[in-house]
């Protein structure tokens, strides 16, 4: 029994964590409940988070449906507001780029070496972006999306 499930939810969560860790500006990957995280630390922003939303099992292979949140703090300027706009923080400058890391992950999955590694997207993510959601004033992204691994379970021993 050791050996089954070896690419099952432990493989995708640490490949999907080390993915995120690959990307200068994140600086920390959690998962599970994010209520249970200190989100109120500055030292872990830019954060990615992922959340298992179920896992269909086919079979040939174990669909995991899964949200990655991608966020950064936003940083207020004292100035005084001149583009309306943009407002007076740096909010426009986070959403770009944890939109940046949520694409690169996506296009991993899509066509690059997470796809030859057999972990591979299927269909097209959905992301949507979120302002303030937590404790800090953050802004970032949550990217739904289903990734198929190979059902590894063997029966026949």
């Amino acid at each position: 029994m050791a050996n089954q499930g070896v690419r099952g939810f432990y493989q995708i969560t640490e490949t999907i964590k080390d993915q995120l860790l690959n990307e200068d500006v994140i600086n920390t990957v959690t998962t599970g409940d994010i209520s249970d995280i200190d989100l109120s630390k500055q030292t872990i922003y830019p954060i990615a988070h992922i959340v298992i939303n179920n896992v269909t099992l086919e079979e040939q292979v174990l669909r995991f449906n899964m949200s990655v949140l991608a966020m950064d703090t936003v940083d207020q300027s004292k100035d005084e507001t001149v583009d309306i706009f943009r407002d007076n923080d740096n909010e426009h400058d986070v959403l770009n780029t944890q939109l940046a890391v949520v694409n690169k992950l996506v296009q991993v999955l899509r066509i690059g070496n997470l796809y030859r590694d057999k972990y591979q997207l299927d269909g097209d993510p959905s992301c949507e972006p979120f302002y303030d959601r937590f404790e800090n004033q953050v802004a970032g992204w949550a990217c739904t999306f289903d990734v198929l691994i190979e059902n590894d379970i063997n029966i026949c021993n």
